[in-house]
């Protein structure tokens, strides 16, 4: 029996490796959903389904016979920009996971992140800040797990899988378009002496476990399962690495995480008077937080077992990024076109 997929976000990071790996299982049909058919990789042949996750029409319309759903599609920002995430991320998932529930899809399979769980861990009084205001993104990411989990209990199953930092091909918003402009300057330091792990994901990993995740018969209900890479380097030997493969400099100086919050909230306060995107926002250093994630469950679960060593994957996104003469990317998303008349 062939399991019908629907990925939306098919052209995006996490969507177009989803996509990938999709396609190279027996007994799946996968369906782009995409609302720019020139960004789909040359070489797919599949199904495609063109529209806007924002309009209920053409979300009604591409989930017409589909029996699992890897959630990809996503509007984010590094910080602030509460009111879009809202309209652009937070909205349209929710509308679109009732959508799914409504129409009787089996499955859906979301790309969280590990640092979602760090920040429900946060407490509210700490010198961190507010969850909302640290990072209105992840917050909201927190929220759509929740919503999942109240659909979960009407009998879709949802699975959320907690993702490492994105590392990689096809790379988009992520870590290290946000470190490496800001290392030139020599002005980012140690964040707790570097100790803390940085859990990086290969690409092609992320793709392979949201693909095992939409066809594994071993999960029900709710299930938030961490995905992570081979090795959990800590960030000392990731930016040592940067710097003897790439000539990156290292810090040269030490912070502790009250201190490290405190002057990101200070160059968010400082950037509000300037065009120009904050020099570091509460958002990085949380990303620098200790998650302690666990590849254990995704390898019972799903049969998960990551096959890409954090270095290859850096080497990866830099020879792409070297390519694309990128140094660097805005730390929030274009906006989305408005929908036009009539897709409502």
């Amino acid at each position: 029996m062939t399991t019908t997929v629907l990925i939306t976000g098919a052209t995006g990071f996490v969507g177009s490796h989803t996509l990938s790996a999709l396609r190279d299982m027996e007994g799946v049909k996968p369906i782009a959903f995409v609302r720019d058919l020139k960004r789909l990789p040359a070489d797919y042949d599949g199904e495609v389904r063109q529209g806007d996750i924002r309009s209920p029409v053409c979300v009604a319309q591409a989930l017409d016979g589909i029996d699992v759903v890897c959630a990809a599609a996503a509007w984010t920002s590094a910080w602030g920009h509460a009111e879009a995430s809202r309209k652009y991320l937070l909205e349209p998932t929710q509308a679109f996971l009732d959508a799914a529930a409504k129409q009787g899809v089996r499955r859906v399979v979301y790309p969280s992140s590990v640092t979602a769980g760090v920040l429900r861990r946060l407490p509210p009084s700490s010198v961190r800040g507010l969850p909302d205001g640290t990072w209105p993104h992840m917050a909201n990411v927190n929220r759509i797990e929740d919503h999942m989990r109240t659909l979960a209990a009407r009998g879709i199953e949802m699975i959320v899988l907690r993702l490492g930092h994105f590392v990689g091909e096809h790379y988009g918003l992520g870590l290290l378009p946000l470190l490496l402009p800001r290392l030139r300057t020599h002005l980012v330091p140690w964040v707790a002496k570097g100790r803390t792990t940085m859990p990086l994901i290969a690409g092609r990993d992320v793709g392979r476990a949201m693909a095992l995740a939409a066809v594994s018969d071993r999960v029900k209900g709710f299930n938030t399962i961490d995905v992570v890479g081979k090795e959990l380097p800590t960030g000392r030997e990731v930016f040592r690495f940067l710097k003897e493969a790439y000539g990156y400099p290292l810090p040269h100086f030490g912070v502790s995480f009250s201190m490290a919050y405190a002057f990101a909230r200070f160059m968010e306060s400082v950037s509000k008077l300037t065009p120009w995107d904050p020099f570091i926002a509460r958002s990085i250093v949380l990303l620098l937080e200790e998650t302690a994630p666990c590849n254990d469950a995704a390898k019972h679960l799903l049969g998960y077992a990551p096959q890409v060593h954090w270095k290859d994957a850096i080497r990866a996104q830099l020879a792409e990024m070297q390519r694309d003469r990128v140094s660097g990317l805005r730390m929030a998303r274009e906006l989305p076109l408005p929908l036009k008349k009539g897709a409502l």
